[in-house]
């Protein structure tokens, strides 16, 4: 059943970076981050990471991003799929999960939401709108609030609909206030987790923060210390 760009039969087409990148970024024939559909070996679990480029890892390794740090997590019983895509709207990554659904069948869904000013515009082809994006002068903090409510309220009746269990967290600005009642990683975003005070030395580490390949995107030190800080939050439940 296909409806437009919302389909259960395919992933939607991926968006395709527009710079060459400063690194060699291994990708399936769609475009994600990730190895080819394959079946599900027997007693294993799909876990999709949805997100925008911080997901992607662009600017990283294969092996420094946070997604590849958390999917070395339980690894008998999990499968891991980057579903993340540079630019990526709230709007959009809805939009994958539900394309995902015949493909991959996911049984935990991680979500690391991007600056809820991002939208989707849906004409001729699915364009990424941020925040320079001349369409969100219309915006406001009003809508962008509901508008990410709207796309989290959809991950969990999706989550409630397939028997998934679903994780929350943030790649640079925090709305935990909106959504504290849910499985929700607090105070900490792949922005502010490096650099970090450390409360037993009451003095601030490595006061410098790492930047990615592409000198834009933050860098390795910035995704292990997130898996990390994920993985203690939520690495119980990743089973």
């Amino acid at each position: 059943m296909k409806f437009g760009y919302y389909t259960d039969q395919e992933l939607p087409e991926s968006v395709r970076i527009d710079k060459p990148p400063l690194t060699d970024y291994k990708t399936n024939s769609h475009g994600y981050r990730c190895p080819e559909w394959t079946p599900m070996p027997d007693g294993k679990k799909n876990v999709v990471v949805l997100g925008c480029s911080h997901t992607f890892g662009q600017g990283n390794a294969d092996d420094e991003h946070w997604v590849h740090h958390v999917s070395q997590h339980n690894t008998k019983r999990l499968r891991y799929w980057n579903l993340g895509q540079p630019g990526a709207s709230a709007d959009k990554i809805v939009r994958i999960l539900h394309g995902c659904e015949k493909v991959i069948y996911p049984s935990i869904i991680i979500v690391c939401w991007p600056a809820w000013s991002r939208r989707e515009r849906l004409g001729r082809y699915a364009e990424n709108l941020t925040s320079d994006a001349e369409l969100l002068s219309v915006e406001d903090d009003d809508t962008d609030k509901n508008n990410f409510l709207k796309n989290v309220f959809f991950v969990e009746k999706y989550a409630e609909k397939n028997n998934c269990k679903v994780f929350h967290c943030f790649a640079q600005d925090l709305y935990q206030e909106h959504i504290k009642n849910l499985n929700v990683l607090e105070d900490y975003t792949i922005k502010n987790c490096w650099p970090y005070w450390d409360k037993f030395t009451a003095r601030e580490l490595h006061p410098d923060p790492s930047l990615a390949g592409d000198g834009v995107h933050y860098g390795a030190e910035h995704h292990e210390r997130f898996a990390k800080l994920f993985l203690q939050r939520f690495g119980a439940k990743l089973k």
